[in-house]
């Protein structure tokens, strides 16, 4: 039975993230819960009060440190941490294992332990599951870990395997020698970024009796997408009625998206780290207190922070004491960054329990990636012209209303002009088709793929908002209840997606793994195994019948004028054959006449589709009819009337006689039978 206690409050809706509560020996813990770094027994530059006063629940300490310095006599002369620093809020203590392995030049690692040299006096220590659990005891702390072999998350699979089975090992003694302590003890889940090593560790340890489990080997080399990517996989692999702790993680961003992946529990030093460089997180993005800009400012560092720096000095004080090099403004700036992350965790978990937290994040994930917007110094150097980040026949464009989008020079066509990009593809693709009701398995041996073409990959918003919402539908419903998805795009240009992705601040949809992996190798597939991304380059006209038959059909080439071939009876035609004989669907942002006309001409069933922001209506064509019994109404006598008036009835070159058979076959679809 676990020590700490653990309550399930709530589970967002839309997503793997949590609200719970614990209780240790020194209070209830509320999560999700971000845990100031105290290393040696404090937290950098802040005392005791300073920390209660900006909310912090839990401290972190680390036993490598406190065994080496002040040492294990000093903890029992005062009776433990909480006594010895005057903190009577609970404490977690770090195994020493990630400090074993960033000294790789003085450590040797074996079967029975660690032998190191201490960087205090030059002794030499061993460090093994039984003396490190020994210390966390005699440290006293209500949260102990186990000894863990991290190595790089880069590393081989062999070298991981080796790892995770030792760490396997060392985790069983730490569990016996933690004996009837009252201190909770977490496992670590290791296997670097190999997926079965990760799912193997996972079940292995589940199956222990911990009190937690922690993900470790991660932020020690992996790239921003990896770490979500393996997060997710392993909280989809540990128990929902035990906490679980991402070690050493991270910035604002790192920790919205391990919530959203299902963890309750971080720590990092970042917080007084990027302090002491100046740098202060904020409502108004991250700001860069160097900066001659704040020379002047009056305003305080975060209108939207009532933390006792930023209501009592201005950022021109602020700015002063960094450039001044005084303790002083790192310890300010400690402390709004604390207070921010505190903030943000109290805010998460607000929204997770009124069941709005993926709306929050929604917003968040933008939010807390915006860089320093200060205005100019009074007085400023003169500024250098903004350049637009251009490549090839493309360009970022920046609307009014906050979002960007790809523009390309040569047409002046702007690719999701009105709306955001991800707000449109989710509309009019994703929403309109119906995705998550599709991917849902409706018997246990219902296993195919869902095959869905993207027909103009852009700069992959449609792709994305597709392959977010099989994460979303991972995240509710479990990967059991889904049918995998394969994703084909089609695209000749790969300029606009290298561009964008290498401004990803400018575009959400990108941070993410999955586009990068498709313009490295050509192809993704997400670590469930439920998603297969493929890209075909080049001409979509000369893929077209060498892909896999889709059930739905993502049309999003550039508009008739750009790229008439595109638009032609006889690729509609050509698309309308390759599906049969099963149903499938096709959407498209186009609505004009000459469009649906070719579509019912090429033997679809058209019908209007929603409106998206930029156009009052779009088109779904089906192939066959009836394909959905919720699908959208086909165009009757109204639109036949309207086509019948319309000055582009026909496709031009036609001779008379071919208009008129054209009209004939027009008249005739059986979609305006009586």
């Amino acid at each position: 039975m676990s020590r700490l206690s653990f309550t399930l409050e709530k589970e967002s809706p839309g997503s793997k993230a949590r609200a719970a509560r614990f209780t240790t020996a020194h209070g209830e813990v509320r999560t999700p819960v971000f845990m100031p770094v105290g290393t040696q027994a404090t937290v950098k530059n802040m005392n005791v009060d300073g920390l209660k006063a900006i909310g912090a629940q839990v401290l972190l300490a680390n036993t490598y440190h406190l065994l080496l310095r002040p040492g294990p006599e000093v903890f029992r002369k005062f009776g433990g941490i909480h006594r010895f620093m005057h903190w009577d809020r609970p404490v977690l203590t770090d195994s020493g294992g990630f400090q074993i392995f960033s000294l790789p030049e003085s450590r040797v690692m074996t079967e029975a332990g660690a032998q190191f040299r201490s960087y205090v006096d030059g002794e030499v220590h061993f460090l093994s599951p039984e003396s490190s659990i020994a210390m966390q005891k005699t440290i006293g702390s209500d949260i102990m870990m186990v000894l863990d072999q991290c190595i790089a998350s880069t590393a081989s699979l062999a070298e991981a395997e080796a790892a995770m089975h030792l760490t396997h090992r060392w985790a069983e003694r730490s569990l016996r020698a933690r004996g009837d302590s009252p201190a909770a003890l977490f496992g670590i889940v290791q296997g670097a970024c190999h997926r079965d090593l990760r799912l193997r560790s996972a079940e292995y340890l589940r199956a222990l009796p911990f009190d937690g489990l922690a993900i470790g080997g991660l932020a020690v080399g992996e790239t921003h997408e990896q770490r979500y990517e393996f997060t997710g996989l392993t909280t989809d692999h540990l128990p929902k009625d035990l906490p679980r702790y991402l070690m050493g993680v991270g910035t604002p961003i790192d920790i919205l998206e391990s919530v959203h992946r299902g963890v309750d529990m971080f720590d990092c030093i970042i917080p007084t780290q990027l302090a002491q460089r100046g740098t202060a997180f904020s409502s108004h993005g991250r700001l860069h207190l160097r900066r001659a800009a704040y020379k002047f400012a009056d305003e305080p560092l975060d209108a939207a922070c009532d933390c006792s720096t930023c209501r009592d000095y201005s950022r021109a004080y602020l700015h002063h004491l960094i450039k001044s090099d005084e303790v002083l403004g790192w310890n300010l700036l400690s402390v709004h960054n604390l207070a921010f992350y505190q903030r943000l965790m109290a805010e998460i978990r607000a929204a997770i329990l009124a069941g709005d937290f993926p709306a929050y994040y929604e917003r968040q994930r933008v939010a807390l990636v915006r860089e320093d917007e200060a205005n100019p110094a009074v007085h400023p150097a003169p500024a250098k012209a903004r350049v637009t980040p251009r490549r090839g026949d493309y360009e970022i464009q920046t609307s009014p209303q906050g979002f960007s989008s790809i523009r390309q020079l040569s047409s002046g066509e702007v690719m999701h002009s009105v709306s955001a990009p991800e707000d449109e593809a989710n509309r009019l693709y994703v929403e309109q088709s119906r995705l998550a009701l599709r991917l849902r398995r409706r018997s246990s041996d219902d296993e195919q793929p869902l095959v869905a073409w993207d027909v103009g990959l852009g700069a992959a918003s449609n792709a994305m908002a597709a392959v977010h919402r099989v994460e979303t539908e991972l995240a509710t419903a479990g990967p059991a209840a889904l049918r995998p998805l394969h994703l084909i795009s089609f695209e000749r240009d790969l300029d606009p997606l290298i561009l964008a992705a290498r401004h990803a601040s400018h575009f959400p949809h990108l941070r993410h793994g999955a586009p990068h992996g498709l313009l490295n190798k050509g192809r993704w597939g997400h670590a469930s195994g439920l998603i297969d991304w493929r890209l075909l380059r080049g001409d979509f006209l000369e893929h077209l019948e060498g892909a896999p038959a889709p059930d739905l059909i993502f049309f999003d080439p550039f508009s008739a004028k750009t790229d008439t071939a595109l638009w032609h009876t006889d690729v509609f035609a050509r698309i309308h054959r390759h599906c049969q004989p099963a149903p499938a669907e096709l959407y498209t942002y186009a609505a004009g006449t000459a469009v649906r006309a070719a579509l019912l001409l090429a033997g679809f069933f058209v019908a209007e589709g929603v409106s998206t922001g930029p156009k009052a209506t779009t088109t779904v064509a089906f192939t066959q009819r009836g394909t959905s019994g919720d699908a959208p109404q086909l165009l009757g006598a109204d639109w036949l009337a309207r086509w019948r008036r319309s000055d582009a009835k026909y496709p031009a070159g036609l001779t008379a006689a071919q208009q008129t058979a054209f009209e004939q076959r027009i008249e005739r679809h059986p979609q305006f039978a009586p």
